[in-house]
């Protein structure tokens, strides 16, 4: 099997020490990425750790195809203990990080401990520095990155960064690299925020060599020729088809459909973007720069996500006011997706739905922990009795798009998935829309057949999670390509995934997660049924937890 090469580098910020030392065992039966970041977080944190505790520990790691030139490669992962769901969790982000990531040589870095003061850790081929940069407290994440450039010559795509948000432990706070990408579900940037970290920079010139065989460059032309409706608005390509078949929330979930869709969806996005916008080797090209003339606004996005989040699910019509939206959390450093639910539950409750200025008004002060803005920082799970509004988390995370009501594979998705409401854990919507082939499709309606569906798509997307891979080569990567890149069979991919699955939750389970956190906040059909025979696939018990005899030193088998 294919796997990331190099050391673990431990930095303790509260020392101001680091120490590396060889993983071989670990990455030769975890590949990288999340399978990596994930068997080193379930060994390293302790079971009762607290999230804004020096002892919870952020990970970073790339995968094998980081060392490739293959589109759909820009990419790397992030792994700790989610101050919003309080589990185990992985996030990742596109950009240009990975390839300065794995010129340090390292396979994964831990970032561990609670600074004094505010510092910038460097990280590079030669070791590790500690720079206090008292200045930069609640600086924006441009004004970070210029700071980072103009002392150091360093970019942003060398760069994360946490804004206020991190550092006010908003639990919805992303790291962000390259300025607008984000590392964005779960509150990772809280956690790197509470060490007195306010940014991270890679550099080095010691890459490892991972060979990767030459179907990469099939992946890479097919991806460059492609005529694909995202190249053009990303992911809001999907927003019209989602209102017409109701499944975009609206109004904080009480509807399903938006009768302003047009005027924020894929055709209103694609009319603002100026120019084509991409990760790092990729030449699929689905990222949206976007520009309006008359304010002079400029921003990444939005995707259909925050789209939804910001737009129908806040009864705003206007993509500028979305796209300020956008700006907002980018440079404050928060997930757009629970910033704009949040603001949403707060906008049910005061009855102010499409009141923009309250809108950007609320984020800012989310950023801040200011005023009402100290209640909404700790996420709908927490604040929503006190709102008066129903909670609509999974585990307290706030909801994707996609909505289960609708597409029934994708709510049972949403509840077993360790992460919480995110639709990119498994990503069953685009079989149920569907966006497939007629073949691979099942009907919206229902959980017939779809267990066993959904712990495969779980089971993949923790490897690609791990290759690491964008989400948005499904198109390209069919089974028999992911085997030639990864030199492994799928179906001892499929075991690997199942073991990632199986290490969060078996980590969540020792924090008292169990059946009870897998609910939705609404019906549908053979629900229970089918959450216990997702168990049974899994060979969990049927109150959601891993059997005792799990001990977690399992992995897929490692190269020859």
């Amino acid at each position: 099997m294919k796997h990331v090469r190099g050391p673990l580098c431990t930095i303790d910020v509260g020392e101001q020490s680091f120490e590396t030392e060889s993983i071989d065992d670990i990455v030769e039966s975890y590949l990288g990425g999340r399978a990596l970041g994930t068997k080193l977080a379930h060994d390293r944190i302790p079971f009762d750790a607290e999230p804004f505790g020096a002892d919870n520990s952020l990970f970073l790691a790339t995968g094998p195809l980081q060392h490739s030139t293959m589109s759909f490669t820009g990419r790397m992962s992030a792994t700790g203990l989610s101050p919003l769901t309080d589990g185990l969790l992985s996030s990742n982000a596109g950009g240009f990080l990975s390839r300065n990531f794995t010129g340090t040589g390292y396979s994964a870095v831990e970032i561990t401990g609670e600074s004094d003061a505010l510092v910038v850790v460097h990280v590079t081929d030669e070791g590790v520095e500690f720079e206090a940069v008292p200045d930069l407290a609640e600086a924006t994440v441009s004004e970070t990155c210029e700071y980072i450039e103009d002392e150091h010559g360093l970019e942003s795509e060398h760069t994360v960064v946490v804004g206020p948000a991190g550092e006010n432990e908003v639990r919805f706070a992303s790291l962000m690299t390259s300025k607008e990408r984000a590392f964005g579900r779960g509150g990772l940037g809280a956690v790197l925020g509470s060490k007195n970290v306010k940014a991270v920079t890679f550099d080095g010139d010691s890459t490892h060599e991972v060979e990767i065989p030459p179907v990469q460059m099939e992946i890479h032309g097919e991806a460059a020729q492609a005529d694909h409706p995202m190249k053009e608005s990303g992911t809001t390509s999907v927003t019209g088809y989602a209102n017409m078949v109701e499944a975009l929330p609206t109004r904080y979930f009480s509807e399903l459909s938006f009768e302003g869709a047009d005027d924020i969806g894929g055709d209103a996005v694609a009319e603002k973007k100026y120019k084509k916008g991409t990760c790092s080797a990729c030449a699929f090209a689905c990222k949206l720069p976007t520009k309006d003339e008359e304010t002079g606004l400029e921003t990444e996005g939005p995707e259909y996500e925050t789209v939804m989040a910001f737009g129908s699910n806040a009864g705003v019509d206007d993509v500028v006011d979305v796209m300020k939206s956008n700006k907002l959390c980018d440079e404050l450093g928060l997930d757009t997706i629970s910033a704009g639910d949040v603001v949403s539950a707060y906008l049910a409750s005061e009855d102010e739905f499409g009141n923009v200025d309250l809108i950007h008004d609320l984020v800012e002060k989310i950023a801040y922990r200011e005023d009402i803005g100290d209640d909404l920082a700790e996420g709908v799970d927490r604040v929503h009795e006190d709102l008066g509004v129903e909670n609509w988390s999974v585990k307290g995370m706030e909801f994707a798009a996609h909505d289960g009501r609708t597409l029934n594979g994708q709510g049972l998705a949403f509840a077993t998935s360790n992460r919480g409401a995110d639709h990119m854990y498994a990503e069953f919507y685009p079989y149920e829309y569907p966006l497939v082939d007629a073949d691979d499709a099942f009907e919206k309606e229902g959980l017939e057949g779809k267990p066993p569906k959904l712990v495969e798509l779980e089971n993949i997307n923790a490897i690609k999670d791990s290759a690491v891979l964008c989400k948005f080569s499904r198109d390209f990567m069919t089974d028999e390509r992911m085997e030639t890149l990864l030199d492994a069979d799928y179906d001892e991919l499929l075991e690997l995934g199942d073991e990632v699955v199986t290490l969060e939750r078996h980590f969540n389970n020792q924090r008292g997660f169990d059946r009870d956190d897998d609910t939705l906040p609404y019906e549908i059909p053979d629900f229970e049924d089918g959450l216990s025979e997702y168990y049974d696939e899994r060979g969990w018990t049927d109150d959601g937890t891993v059997p005792d005899a799990f001990d977690g030193s399992s992995g897929a088998p490692a190269d020859d």
